[in-house]
């Protein structure tokens, strides 16, 4: 086939055909042989077979007494039968039933006399409590077919058997080389410019989950020579090849002129987001994936074709994870070019399975380890809309999906401390928190798609938090207003305030460069009444229009140099570094619907609220004040 520069080729397509290719080539599975001992997890490479009985003797299932059965015959309760020394043979449970012996009976249901004989009051059936040679396996018999997992059971079943060693598939040995200039190792201090190495460290993990074992080359820089020299090195020395970065179009991008140097490229470019400008390579039976350098679609890229590799490697069936059903509380929406994969953390609220989309960038790698799930968005469709029923994959199970705590709403780093708190209390039980500001809160709270909302709105009118919203959201009640804690807001500022910003009018200034919250959150429609307040106009506030969904990103962006000052609270200016400008005090309390209320998540919320362990906490985050958390307040 001949080779297209950034195909769009459709996945299943890409997949079937890269099979094939690979499988003429001479793809499949190679085997070693090893002790039974080692073989926990393996896959058998051809049918097991027992070379002994098991047992391979007769053997006592019981401790007793050995005897011929026939010398017991007419023992009764009132006929009892005594056996001399040598109509009997006191044995134990696996000991070899003696010569001219075929029954045996349990040391419970004999008398013991002084003589040395013993009284039986039951006969003893021929062959009883003794185990016949090969009860278990018999000489020959098959234990585990070929392709077929080993178990411990198995272990100890092909041990009994005679089985001291056993050829299985090998694991195979996958390739892994990162590229780029600006890659450096992992560090603690990493330079303006550099970028940590992390994507092998999380193929890697990948990798053994899937029983295979990585190979991690030295960072290669971009030179066109030095990348055709590894990637000739590793597919003579591995069974497959994960070139990283280097895929698309930029102009250090080298690795589809080496892939084809090195073998034959049959795609570069999938119809799928992210992950379009996967190449899918090989030098004869050894695949050679071209993954993008971005976690997020190497992780896409490496699960939908490196994956069904490893999979045909092991002759075994693709395992594509559980599929269930659930209700969008965003929207999700998508280009028609491509399958789009989105994340989302999801939770039950009463019977409805509940899903929210995280952040779909790329480069958003802690978008996977939030994840509960992964709605697959099929090429051509334009997307979903909020409240529609999607199919999602599922990535846990669905019983921590029933002990999920959800909560939408205002971002707060307490969140995270309520999370941790309330699993340790309860291992069986867990916080999701999907940031949509305050009035996405009230509304998924309204729509019946969360446990809690974490809201802290301003009534610009009374200087009153939340219970104004309340009241008009909620005319007829259904809902709770909890205490939670009162926060200090201000501006966050870089360190050491280089501009001298010592008012809230004085972002305004020229050269100050802001950074704001995204519409509907608590924070910016206390940015828009301070503004208001101070007859500020916006269009003089550079950066007014950029916007970031949690405290913590926009602290980032200002302890980054690539903003001056930005609405948030103590807590993450303190986290961060930076320096803080105190504004004012507000109410942060979570709306919790009374269908919600005596749930075993909120009973353990509010338990959790209340806590010493939660106080403690609170006080080391600082710019909290504590006022009985956990209380109801009166709102209606």
């Amino acid at each position: 086939m001949a080779f297209e520069y950034l195909t769009n080729v459709p996945l299943d397509q890409a997949k079937k055909e890269y099979l094939k290719k690979l499988r003429e080539n001479g793809f499949a599975g190679k085997t070693e042989t090893i002790p039974v001992s080692d073989a926990y997890g393996r896959i058998t490479a051809k049918a097991v077979y027992a070379r002994i009985n098991a047992p391979h003797y007769a053997a006592s299932a019981m401790d007793g007494v050995a005897l011929h059965a026939k010398d017991s015959f007419g023992a009764t309760e009132t006929t009892p039968v005594t056996l001399r020394p040598g109509q009997f043979i006191v044995v134990d449970t696996g000991d070899p039933i003696p010569e001219g012996c075929d029954a045996v009976i349990m040391v419970e249901d004999i008398l013991q006399n002084d003589d040395g004989s013993v009284t039986i009051h039951a006969p003893a059936a021929p062959w009883q409590h003794i185990r016949q040679i090969g009860e278990d396996i018999c000489a020959g018999e098959m234990i585990l077919p070929g392709f077929m997992e080993v178990s411990a059971a198995a272990i100890g079943a092909m041990i009994a058997g005679g089985v001291g060693e056993l050829e299985v598939i090998r694991c195979p040995r996958v390739a892994i080389i990162p590229t780029g200039d600006e890659i450096i190792p992992p560090c603690a201090d990493p330079k303006p410019g550099d970028i940590l190495e992390f994507n092998s460290s999380i193929f890697s993990a990948m990798l053994r989950e899937w029983n295979a074992v990585p190979v991690t080359y030295p960072i290669v820089p971009d030179r066109y020579d030095l990348i055709r020299e590894a990637l000739q090195k590793a597919a003579e020395e591995c069974d497959m090849v994960i070139l990283n970065a280097g895929s698309s179009a930029g102009r250090d991008d080298y690795s589809t002129a080496a892939v084809r140097e090195v073998g034959e490229v049959l795609y570069h470019g999938i119809a799928i987001k992210p992950g379009k400008p996967a190449i899918l390579g090989a030098r004869g039976a050894v695949p050679i994936l071209g993954v993008p350098g971005y976690p997020v679609s190497g992780i896409i890229v490496i699960e939908e074709l490196l994956r069904p590799l490893i999979d045909c490697w092991y002759e075994r069936e693709s395992d594509s994870g559980s599929r269930t059903r659930a209700k969008l509380t965003r929207p999700v929406v998508s280009g028609l070019k491509y399958q789009e994969y989105v994340r989302v953390r999801m939770g039950y609220v009463g019977n409805t399975l509940m899903a929210s989309p995280l952040p779909r960038g790329s480069g958003v790698v802690s978008s996977f380890m939030k994840a509960d799930g992964i709605i697959e968005v099929p090429q051509g469709t334009e997307g979903y809309t909020a409240g529609e029923e999607v199919r999602v994959r599922l990535l846990g199970s669905k019983n921590r999906l029933k002990n999920t705590l959800v909560v939408i709403g205002s971002h707060d780093p307490l969140m995270d401390e309520l999370s941790d708190l309330m699993h340790r209390a309860d291992h069986r039980l867990y916080l999701s928190s999907a940031h949509v500001g305050s009035m996405g809160g009230i509304m998924a709270v309204r729509r019946g798609e969360a446990h809690a909302a974490g809201i802290h709105l301003l009534d610009t009118q009374t200087g009153e938090y939340n219970r104004s919203y309340i009241k008009k959201y909620f005319p007829h009640g259904g809902v709770y207003l909890l205490r939670c804690v009162g926060r200090q807001q201000g501006l966050m500022l870089q360190k050491g305030n280089p501009l001298g910003i010592g008012s809230f009018a004085d972002i305004a200034r020229d050269g100050v460069r802001y950074v704001n919250r995204q519409k509907g959150s608590g924070t910016r429609i206390l940015m828009d009444y301070l503004c208001d307040k101070d007859g500020m106009e916006r269009d003089r506030i550079y950066g007014y229009e950029r916007e970031e969904m949690t405290h913590n990103a926009v602290a980032v962006q200002i302890a980054g140099n690539s903003a001056d000052a930005g609405l948030g609270i103590y807590s993450t200016a303190k986290l961060y570094d930076l320096d803080f400008l105190p504004i004012c005090l507000e109410e942060y309390d979570l709306l919790i619907p009374e269908s919600a209320w005596g749930t075993t998540l909120v009973r353990q919320l509010v338990k959790t609220l209340k806590s010493e362990a939660f106080r403690a906490r609170i006080e080391a985050m600082g710019g909290y004040t504590l006022d009985r958390p956990g209380e109801i307040i009166d709102v209606f």
